[in-house]
């Protein structure tokens, strides 16, 4: 298992490639959802089952929102686009593995989407 968190907020990163939790001072990202530093319990979790986790930038993020609107036609906010971003660059540990990815979360004001515009086609 893989997970991906944004890199403005990549206490889960730092905590997992150190063996301790390591918290981010001052977190940095759209995805709000993400900011908060990790407990013990689900660190716990991680160091037990996933073997790395990437992180992806905020213009990737914005990136997966809007493709997921234009393409599928469903909003996410930023924290759940998450996964998807990592998918968009395919970075090396993605390449040739089955994925499968939860994308969540409509929680955002349809009127102040990160790519501009009244509404999601920034019309």
């Amino acid at each position: 298992m893989i997970g991906v968190e944004p890199a403005g907020a990549d206490d889960a990163a730092r905590s997992l490639h150190a063996g301790r939790i390591v918290p981010v001072e001052h977190p940095n990202t759209i995805a709000d959802g993400l900011r908060a530093t990790i407990g013990e319990r689900p660190f716990a979790e991680i160091r037990r089952l996933v073997e790395d986790i990437i992180t992806v930038t905020d213009e990737a993020i914005v990136r997966a929102m809007r493709q997921l609107w234009e393409v599928m036609k469903i909003v996410v906010e930023p924290s759940g686009a998450v996964p998807y971003a990592a998918l968009l660059d395919a970075p090396p540990a993605l390449r040739g593995r089955r994925i499968g990815i939860i994308v969540s979360g409509g929680n955002l004001d349809l009127d102040h989407l990160p790519w501009g515009g009244a509404g999601p086609t920034g019309e």
